[in-house]
């Protein structure tokens, strides 16, 4: 009976082991997609692969009634758009509060910890739009959280891009001149109220703004030569970056100020640098460097609390920063893995388990109709398709690139096809394409068949009992 007990206990570790995530691993949920995964699907899909926190970009209800009873940590967002509201009246806060943490916080639902306040508002590309009004948004919702009882365990924080700091060497970190002193006033707020800093990094984009960035200082596995910081080698930009902040936060007399990395993480399309193998190392060599707890030089040894960027891809985000935008996902579209990766960060050649319970639009592609007569508007439908579909794939380095002209009119056709959930007239373009049941996949390039609308009837549930009572009092107060 004992070795059976042992038997028992052991397969059970085994089964725990093949899903465990790094501890306190979070992943961002994104859902500025054509067809977004069903909410349920997505919660079940975070459960499947141990990662035990998330991070969303609103108070979606769908998304929020999903994560009820699930355990899964969360990190709310007021968008920068609402900040204004926010900042200007303490009341707004209030029913902000109300509406979007109480209402989900009680036994059996959701499980917030952090309200992320803005998203990078401090951006030099928004040239300033919300520098007076981030602050007071911050203290009203942080405020609103005190009042309603629930602030000493839920924590208003603002995600910030790392370009707020700066410094030729990681021990000389500084927050930018015209921003220092609202950032010092910040990081006090902060931690009048024992809130952690949340910051961004994106090893990726230092490669992307800069041609001569040596590329394997982006990554984790050496190969680079390092900076040498008084003494102290930097073989990573990630490290470096990371402690330019601590250096920053000690120079505003926080050193010790606890640091959230909010987004990181590295794209699979849009650039010559966004591929599957280069994603594939970096996290490899993140996720390893996490498990170890290895920190970084002026943090050595510690725990760092990270959200990877992101879960899946976004066809419909904005590509003003570069088409890279739409391909963060360390899954596709459809919650399928795109790459091996260990989230347990041993360096184990294993799959992130997929969506359950997604299904497809029929196997219908819109393809460039080789009979047609007149081409002479073939360039103004493509342009109309990819205005209102995804064709960052076709861009200069990413993985549709270098196909014929027929290639790019079909692959933008049915992009845009697909996107619009395969209605009959959406495959015409004035007699230039038709629909097709062969599929134009090519060895480089995937024609993409989207998922159903429909699909979250059949997600896979999530403790069901529990999220069926939790709902019933969500819809109470609604």
């Amino acid at each position: 009976m004992a070795r059976l007990v042992v038997v028992i206990v052991a397969v059970a570790m085994a089964a725990w082991w093949a899903v465990a995530a790094v501890e306190g691993l979070g992943i961002n949920w994104g859902t500025q997609a054509t067809h977004p995964l069903p909410p349920k699907a997505v919660v079940q899909l975070l459960k499947d692969n141990g990662i035990a926190k998330v991070k969303l970009f609103d108070t979606d209800f769908a998304a929020m009634s999903a994560l009820a009873g699930s355990g899964v940590e969360v990190m709310v967002a007021i968008p920068n758009k609402d900040l204004a509201t926010m900042a200007s009246d303490y009341g707004n806060a209030k029913d902000w509060v109300k509406k979007n943490v109480k209402r989900f916080d009680f036994d059996g639902g959701v499980t917030i910890k952090y309200v992320a306040v803005g998203n990078e508002p401090f951006l030099k590309a928004y040239n300033g739009s919300f520098i007076n009004i981030t602050l007071p948004a911050l203290q009203n919702v942080q405020n609103a959280l005190n009042d309603a009882g629930i602030g000493d365990r839920i924590k208003a924080t603002v995600p910030l891009n790392a370009d707020v700091y700066e410094s030729t060497v990681p021990s000389a970190g500084r927050f930018r001149p015209e921003i220092a002193g609202l950032m010092t006033d910040i990081v006090k707020f902060l931690a009048k109220n024992n809130a952690p800093f949340t910051v961004n990094i994106y090893p990726f984009l230092s490669l992307y703004l800069d041609e001569h960035f040596p590329i394997n200082f982006a990554f984790f596995d050496g190969g680079s030569t390092p900076v040498n910081d008084g003494g102290i080698m930097y073989t990573n930009v990630f490290d470096a970056n990371f402690d330019t902040l601590v250096a920053a936060l000690k120079a505003v007399g926080h050193g010790d100020m606890p640091i959230i990395v909010g987004e990181v993480g590295w794209p699979t399309d849009g650039d010559k640098n966004a591929r599957v193998d280069l994603a594939q190392r970096f996290y490899a060599g993140l996720l390893k460097r996490l498990a170890a707890n290895v920190g970084t030089p002026a943090r050595p040894n510690q725990y760092i609390e990270m959200y990877l960027f992101g879960l899946v891809d976004e066809d419909m985000k904005s590509v003003a920063p570069g088409s890279f935008e739409r391909h963060w996902g360390v899954l596709r579209y459809d919650g399928q893995p795109k790459f091996a990766m260990d989230l347990a960060g041993q360096g184990r050649n294993t799959m992130l388990v997929p969506a359950k319970g997604i299904e497809y639009l029929p196997k219908t592609w819109c393809v460039i109709n080789t009979n047609a007569k007149d081409v002479s508007k073939l360039g103004d439908n493509i342009n109309f398709a990819c205005t209102y579909a995804d064709c960052t794939p076709l861009g200069f380095g990413s993985s549709c690139n270098g196909m014929d002209t027929n290639g790019n009119a079909s692959y933008a056709f049915n992009a845009y096809f697909q996107a619009q959930s395969q209605k009959e007239e959406a495959c015409n373009f004035q007699g230039l394409a038709v629909p097709t049941e062969t599929d134009p996949t090519t060895a480089q390039c995937n024609f993409t068949i989207q998922i159903k609308s429909s699909a979250a009837a059949a997600a896979a549930p999530v403790a069901a009992g529990v999220v069926v009572a939790a709902l019933a009092q969500l819809l109470l107060l609604w």
